[in-house]
């Protein structure tokens, strides 16, 4: 079952294009995660938070993903990272279209 993974963070920025061009080395390493099948970046500079929307194939793999990354934060400097996983009810997102993977 597909397990949705919603994470965010205080933040300082980059934000916008400065964020896409600092962050590709990490964008591409999360990319090669086990189980992950696709990641929205979000932030918000009003709020001074930033984090991501991410989808994975099953909630061994988020919760890897979960564990490591919130580390990695912390290692940022990063002082409270909140984090939720959600299971995916396929049937009704595939009304409104979502992109699930297999």
């Amino acid at each position: 079952m597909p397990i949705l993974l919603q994470i965010d963070f205080p933040f300082q920025g980059p934000w916008g294009a400065e964020m896409s061009a600092t962050m590709q080395g990490l964008a591409a390493s999360i990319a090669q995660e086990p189980g992950l099948l696709w990641k929205i970046w979000t932030e918000s500079p009003e709020t001074g938070e930033a984090g991501g929307i991410y989808l994975f194939a099953d909630r061994p793999s988020a919760e890897t993903y979960l564990a490591m990354h919130t580390e990695r934060l912390v290692g940022f400097g990063v002082p409270h990272v909140n984090a939720k996983l959600f299971e995916v009810n396929r049937e009704l997102s595939a009304i409104d279209r979502a992109p699930l993977g297999a």
